[in-house]
């Protein structure tokens, strides 16, 4: 029960990585707050967990009263706040620069940094009074990696872990820890939604369109949710209490790949022959 006696919130976790790292804190001995703009979500990972275990808190992270009240949700449920995950986040694509929508970019930069933004802001005063506390920042590759047509996306995740690592530098001699997680291509609804309409390009279907992504990626394949859950819960956990501004990759090994020499592969050229 590595987290046993913890408390954490976790944001956009009615689904995908964010409802997975729900049921493993909670499986770890944590109880936790999850929050999500759809409280029918929210209403069905808490079913799925103990009774006693779970408090949810629907609303919009993008929303600075909203934060505060999912703080607040938080410390009346268990009196404390130990760890805070911001996992919530969008990636709408298919633009460019030149192309995008200020409203989109703006919607982007506001889910996905200023979101992470005010929850520390609410969060950090709570764990500095209770003697310290760890934040997860769930960021991206595509916050060291650029995808293409996702400027805002791929801008908004560098701007986070470099967010995260000013936390840590900031607020570490307050004994507050914030490290950056960044998973590569996982089979989320999110991802799917976006992968999606590339099966009538390819001539294929989603599970063709999965295969195609991940076809130069060392481990041949993306990943599911749960193997996220790992490093979280480590991160969340004392066994990491020297662990500050750091930026873990979970990715298959994608980082690794030299672009040129993935695109010879993919051509048929063989190396060291």
């Amino acid at each position: 029960m590595r987290l046993d006696g913890k408390v954490a919130l976790i944001t956009g976790a009615g689904t995908g990585i964010g409802a997975a790292i729900a049921e493993r804190f909670v499986a770890d001995g944590a109880r936790i707050c999850i929050t999500g703009r759809r409280q029918e979500r929210l209403d069905e990972v808490a079913q799925s967990l103990p009774m006693g275990t779970v408090v949810t808190c629907a609303g919009d992270v993008t929303k600075l009263d909203d934060t505060k009240r999912m703080v607040e949700t938080v410390l009346e449920f268990a009196g404390a706040l130990d760890v805070l995950v911001n996992n919530a986040a969008i990636d709408p694509g298919g633009t460019t620069v030149v192309d995008i929508d200020p409203e989109l970019w703006h919607r982007v930069l506001e889910t996905n940094l200023t979101g992470p933004l005010y929850l520390m802001k609410a969060s950090i005063p709570h764990m500095i009074g209770g003697g310290g506390g760890s934040i997860i920042n769930i960021a991206s590759l595509g916050g060291l990696r650029c995808l293409p047509g996702m400027p805002a996306y791929c801008a908004s995740k560098a701007g986070l872990i470099m967010l995260t690592q000013q936390v840590a530098l900031d607020f570490g001699p307050s004994k507050i820890r914030c490290n950056a997680v960044c998973p590569g291509g996982t089979r989320t609804a999110m991802l799917e939604e976006s992968l999606g309409p590339l099966g009538d390009v390819l001539g294929t279907d989603l599970e063709g369109v999965f295969t195609c992504a991940s076809s130069m990626v060392p481990l041949r394949r993306t990943a599911h949710p749960s193997e996220i859950t790992g490093i979280c819960s480590y991160l969340a956990s004392d066994d990491s209490t020297f662990m500050t501004g750091a930026v873990l990759l979970l990715d298959g090994g994608a980082a690794i790949v030299d672009v040129a020499g993935a695109a010879l592969t993919n051509a048929g050229v063989k190396w060291g022959v």
